[in-house]
Parts: C-alpha cells; structure tokens; sequence
C-alpha cells in the first residue's frame, strides 16, 4: 500500500472510530436526565483523540491525493499555491477540506459536550464529514449518477454506524456493554440490510455492462460482498447468542467481538482500496451525450404523459431515507396494533401518498425532466415543498412516534422517546414553529435561492440538488405542520393568526412567480444551457413557464390549507361549546351555579363594593 491509501485507510478508521464512540456516547450508554453518565464522561476524550486523528490523517490524504494527481512527490504538493488552488478551486479538493474542518471542530468541541442533545448534534456533524468526499468520487462517471452517489453515500453512512458502534462497544466497562448490546443489536440488524442493499446498488451502477466483471475492480467489489456476507452472518451469531448476553463471560464476548471487528477491518481495508482505483469505463460512444456528462443521465426523450408517468431513475440517497421512514412508521402503525389501540387509516393512507409524491419528484419521471427543464424543475419543487407535506403532516408521525418509540432503560434515562420531547419543548422548536418563522423559511427563502447566484450553483451538482430538495421538503413540512398540523406544536397558534400567514404565504408566493414570469435574464448560470437539451432550446421561455407553473400550483396547496384551517376552527369551537355544556350540567347536577351565573355574581360584587367606597366617600 502507498501513502495515499494508507492515510485513506487510517482517516476512515478514525472517522469510524469517532462516530461510533458519538453513538455510544448518544444512545447506548444511560444518561441522567440528557446528562451524561460518568461512561459517557470518559469517552469524550477517547472522542477527541479519534477526531484529532481524523483530522490529521486527513490532511495527510489531502497532501498525498494532490501529489497523485500532479504526479509528483510530496514537496511540490506541499507548495502553497498548489495546496490553496486545490482546496478552494478543485472539487474534490474542497469536499476533502470541508472534511477536514468537520473532523476539527468534532475534536475541538467533543470534550466540552454536557448532554446528549450536543453528542447527537456532534453524530451528524460527523456524519456529514465522512460522507463529504463521496460526492465528488468516480461514481458520477458510472452513467448512472443518482443511484452510483447515493447507493455510495448510503453504503458509508450504514457501515460507519455498524462498524463505528461494534468498535465502541470494545471500549465499554462489562456492566456497561451488556446494557449497550441490546441496542446495538437492534442497530446493526437495520445497518446490516442497508449495507447490502447499497453495496448491491452500488456495484450494479457501476458494473452493469458485461466487460466490466473481468476486471480488478469488479474482483474487489465481489471480494467486499463476501467479506460483508461474512459480517452478517456474525453479526446473526452474536444477536443469538448476545440474548442472554448478561450470562456469557467475558471471555467468551470477547471472542465473538474481537472476530467481528477483524473481519470489519479487513471490509474498511478493501473500501479504501477501491476508493483509490478508477471503476472499468464503458467504450467511448460516437455520440457526445452533455446529459450525461452534465446530470449524469442521459438525455431523455422529449416530455409526454407516458415518459412522465414510466421513467425512474433512482435517487438511492432519498429511496434510502424514504424507506428507512416507512419502515419506522409501519413499524409503529405495527406496535400500536399488537397494544390494541387503533391508528386512523385516514393518516397512513396521507403519509403513504405524501412518501409517494417525494419519490415521484426526486426519482421518477418527473425527477428526470427536472434535471433537464426549468418548468419541469419548477413542478418537482412544488410538489416537494407544497404537495408531499401536507400528506406527511396529516399522517402525523411525531404522534406516532411518541406513542411507540421506548421509554428509558432506568427511571433518570431519557431514552428516545424523551429525547424528542425535548427537543419538542427546546427553544430552537419554538423558533422555528413561530409562524413568522415558518413563513420565512416557506416563502422569503424562495427569493434568495432563485434570485441570487445561489440557484445556479446548486444546479451544478449533485449535492445541490439534494440540498434543494431536502430544503423544500423540510420548509414546506415546518410550515403545513404549523398550519394545519395534528402533531403536538410547541405553541398554539390562533386560528385567526393562521389564517393570516396563510393569506400572507399566498400573496408572497403570487409576487415571486409573477416576478419569474417576468425575468429577462436567466438564473441558472448556464446550467441548462450546458445540457443543449434539444427539445428546450428557448431557455427564457422555459422559465417564464416555470414562474406559470409556481403562480398555478402554488395557490391551490395553500387554498386547500385555508379551508381546513376553516373546519378546524369550527370543530374547535364545537368541541368548546360542547365542554361548556358538559361544565354547566355536571355544575346544574350538583347544585351549583354554573360559569355565567358565577360571571354575574363576581360583577354584582364588584358593582357592590364600587357604591360602598362611593357611599363612604
């Protein structure tokens, strides 16, 4: 192995390391009430050093990555020129220094986290570090861009909780490790099936031409599948036998870890090998295909009801996180039943449609024409920001969730379940469920991303357009959860004051279309242009169709909004009026007055004791 693969291999084992000592600290020790417990104490500095390891073998990577690609040794890519022009104008460069930041500013604030809250926010930084590379590596070149990325982006964040939480597990104090096991159990069942689903999309994107399984790279691929196999089949043994985990010695847990973690570091070795070698091309084609090149799908026919309705191609990220969230909430729809208590079927049918229309936005046909036409980019958002989250408020998952998710393992433990409800009750919730807020984020946030070079940028890759569309979903879900929400809400918001920012959501979304409507330059900084889409050569008028499409679609969501703000209104009033009924005959029954006849009387004695002060004046 050279450098550059060895200081790949030691930066994802530190990056590993790090996030699985993160979910100890955040999940599988007990806390005191969101404290941390004197074992999670102890491993903020085993944290700390993991990330300051990470950091540097990084940094490492950066150094010998750039002397790889200008073939040259060590000193000349220490050059600060070199070194500069890579890490801010170079791609891959940047995606490399962004890791390298995060990896610092875990190791930095690790050992001052208190709680659990700032262990998880500490998780998903380090989450977004290790992942960040993987956005510009070769997969984009496979020709299957959304499935090569995410499936890869997916594979890494489930092996990383996998490996990283068995590691951890090795630090822990017998008593600590026994309570720990159960839910790394449960853990590694969910990573182990992400795992290989992503592994098998991963391989099928970038091998799935026939001369592509002759070569070392596809050997390695098959090399990591067995090896992989191996670890779930071990990861099977130790779920049997870790049942009664309390009762096996320490020997015995040992050896079954210790065999698992050495098949976990020989996987780690091959991943970082074949993140160092370039997967076999396809024969160059006759035909220059910018699609492909540009939005890494080719160029699709032009748009009709059949191809909207029958393309699909995979966004393996946001299938993965799709399917990840039906899975919880059938599962929970699944506990509540085996309790005996019902779940409206009204809900389950919302949330299903709302899952339906993010996956039909992201990767079916209508994701692919998104990619290649303004409009078409301009309805996928509206049914990303406007559509699909009304189907996943309505479904109420928060509820179900509080319902269904566990309680803490001792009487101080948060657990889950207490977990979200603070964060339910943090002061950020109530920031954000403000519904001013609500409705900056919704509306005010469509100005700078459209009307700035922002647009244009995010265009431009991958990561972009994940962005947008987490931020549509996400924006939209804040605001229609404010609005027309069943889950419990930090505050109570007036009808009257929903109705307002309704009102006010409607003109703001009516003023930014006309305002695309009536653009004259283009915004997307040439992206669309670079596509030399043959059935859209009128870019402007693409996107006056665009600012169409936002003025016609985005009234109706929010019409439909208004009037169910309308009957909740009214079923809250008659459900006050039906508790004022009940008040006044339990008050008639046992012989007392009822709230009026009390109302008038405190009035009587005020106006009494106002002419006595007036009689003695």
């Amino acid at each position: 192995m050279n450098l550059l693969e060895i200081s790949k291999f030691l930066s994802l084992a530190a990056g590993i390391t790090t996030i699985g000592l993160l979910l100890a600290i955040a999940f599988f020790l007990n806390d005191v009430e969101g404290k941390l417990g004197e074992t999670a104490k102890a491993l903020r500095n085993i944290t700390a050093i993991a990330a300051l390891t990470w950091a540097i073998t990084t940094g490492i990577s950066i150094v010998a990555t750039l002397a790889n690609i200008l073939g040259t040794d060590l000193s000349e890519a220490l050059d600060p020129t070199s070194m500069r022009s890579f890490i801010s104008q170079v791609t891959l460069g940047k995606y490399m220094f962004a890791q390298l930041c995060l990896a610092l500013l875990v190791a930095l604030v690790a050992i001052r986290i208190r709680g659990v809250a700032g262990a998880n926010a500490l998780l998903l930084l380090s989450l977004a570090a290790i992942i960040a590379p993987v956005f510009e590596s070769h997969s984009a070149s496979s020709g299957s861009h959304a499935l090569a990325i995410g499936s890869l982006v997916v594979h890494v964040i489930a092996i990383s909780l996998w490996v990283g939480g068995l590691v951890a597990i090795t630090f822990l104090r017998a008593q600590d490790r026994a309570m720990a096991l159960p839910r790394f159990s449960a853990l590694a069942l969910w990573t182990a099936i992400a795992v290989s689903a992503s592994g098998t999309a991963n391989a099928w994107a970038r091998l799935n031409f026939q001369s592509a399984w002759s070569s070392e790279y596809a050997r390695m691929v098959l090399l990591k599948i067995l090896l992989t196999a191996a670890l779930i089949f071990f990861g099977y043994l130790n779920r049997r036998q870790l049942k009664g985990s309390l009762k096996l010695n320490g020997k015995q847990l040992g050896r079954l870890i210790s065999v698992e973690v050495l098949i976990m570091a020989i996987t780690t070795v091959v991943g970082s090998k074949l993140s160092t070698m370039q997967p076999p091309l396809r024969a160059e084609s006759s035909v220059l295909d910018p699609g492909l090149a540009v939005a890494g799908i080719a160029t699709p026919p032009p748009p009709n009801l059949w191809r909207l309705v029958s393309l699909y191609d995979p966004d393996a990220l946001m299938i993965g996180v799709l399917v990840t969230a039906v899975a919880l909430y059938i599962r929970g729809v699944i506990i509540l039943t085996r309790r005996g208590d019902k779940w409206p079927v009204g809900r389950t049918v919302a949330f299903a449609l709302g899952i339906s229309a993010i996956d039909y936005a992201t990767s079916g046909g209508l994701g692919v024409y998104a990619k290649f036409s303004f409009e078409y980019h301009m309805i996928a958002h509206m049914l990303l920001g406007m559509v699909a989250p009304i189907g996943i408020v309505l479904g109420a998952p928060i509820t179900l969730a509080l319902r269904t998710l566990p309680q803490g393992r001792t009487n101080q433990e948060r657990g889950v379940r207490g977990t979200l409800i603070a964060l339910l009750h943090s002061k950020p919730a109530a920031v954000f469920t403000n519904p001013v807020s609500a409705l900056a984020l919704f509306d005010g946030s469509l100005f700078v991303l459209y009307m700035t070079p922002l647009f244009g940028n995010l265009m431009q890759s991958h990561l972009g357009h994940l962005v947008m569309s987490v931020h549509f979903l996400l924006a939209g879900i804040l605001f229609f959860h404010v609005i027309i929400g069943i889950d419990p809400n930090p505050r109570k918001v007036p009808h009257i004051v929903r109705i307002v920012i309704l009102f006010a959501a409607m003109s703001i979304h009516a003023f930014f279309a006309v305002a695309l409507i009536s653009t004259s330059t283009l915004l997307d900084q040439g992206y669309f242009a670079s596509l030399q889409t043959p059935w859209n050569l009128d870019l402007l008028a693409d996107q006056h169709a665009g600012g169409s499409v936002a003025w016609a679609m985005g009234e109706i969501p929010i019409l439909l909004a208004l009037v169910a703000t309308f009957i909740q209104w009214m079923r809250d009033d008659s459900r006050e009026t039906k508790r004022i009924d009940r008040n006044e005959a339990r008050l008639a029954a046992m012989g007392e007055p009822d709230e009026l006849a009390q109302y008038n009387a405190y009035l009587s004695n005020l106006a009494a004791q106002d002419r006595e002060r007036k009689g003695r004046g």
